[in-house]
């Protein structure tokens, strides 16, 4: 069994953020993490490894940097490590981003792709069922959890207050939840291994299907008005009033808000 799973390295907010003239995030000038979702998916591919014997290649879009990330995730377990990065890829949305790594992925075999359900930079959710779509599989997203009964996925799809039991056929996409599985540590002996390991890097030309109008900043239908780290509060109101006028003023707000 063979599977791929796309992780995104996404900016650490705890280190400040940062933007491109332009609006998008200034990736290379921020400190950077696995996505949560993203690593939950890639436990729940390790898992089916330890009991399956699967496969699991890592894949991810973005700057070089992001080897540190895919080197992580072999730590942790994973067998293949591909890169997908070029200048011409910067600025991609969410449309421009999923047609890409589709693009890589038709370079692949696969059984199963696991994508996180959203990422913490952008909140979207949309990459993932993007990614199905491009390349016409079935696709579950918010999965809570996945198990593999011969040629079908078992799954568990969150809904509100309950969830959903689907039988889908392989080859499918799941897009994980991070409350699928707590991730798994990195092995000392694996983490001095993944130094030693190539990452497969692909550039524009390694990938024939994706068309030039598809991609990076001018292939993204999405365009960014305004970009701010920070949004400024608006100056508080300041009342000097005895006990009882200040409950009936704060009634007064709450209703006027609707609040009440």
């Amino acid at each position: 069994m063979k599977i791929i799973v796309c992780i995104k390295q996404v900016p650490d907010t705890k280190g400040g953020v940062a933007f491109n003239p332009d609006g998008t995030l200034n990736r290379a000038a921020m400190l950077a993490i696995m996505n949560p979702d993203d690593k939950a998916g890639l436990e729940a591919a390790l898992r089916l490894k330890d009991e399956l014997g699967a496969e699991v290649t890592v894949l991810t879009m973005g700057l070089p940097k992001a080897t540190d990330m895919l080197r992580e995730a072999y730590a942790m377990g994973a067998d293949k490590m591909i890169l997908v990065t070029d200048r011409v890829l910067g600025g991609a949305d969410t449309w421009a981003t999923s047609s890409t790594i589709a693009a890589a992925i038709r370079n692949l075999e696969y059984d199963l792709i696991i994508t996180g359900r959203q990422a913490i930079d952008g909140d979207t959710a949309q990459v993932g069922p993007q990614i199905a779509e491009h390349l016409g599989l079935p696709v579950v997203s918010y999965t809570q959890d996945l198990k593999i009964d011969g040629e079908y996925a078992i799954v568990q799809r969150q809904f509100e207050d309950r969830y959903h039991v689907l039988k889908v056929k392989l080859p499918c996409l799941c897009t994980a939840l991070a409350e699928l599985n707590p991730p798994r540590y990195m092995t000392v002996g694996r983490l001095f291994d993944a130094f030693d390991q190539d990452v497969t890097t692909w550039g524009r030309a390694d990938l024939p299907t994706l068309q030039d109008k598809d991609m990076g900043l001018a292939g993204s239908p999405t365009k960014i008005a305004r970009a701010s780290d920070k949004v400024k509060k608006g100056k508080g109101v300041k009342v000097n009033l005895d006990a009882h006028e200040s409950v009936e003023y704060l009634m007064d707000q709450l209703i006027q808000r609707h609040i009440v």
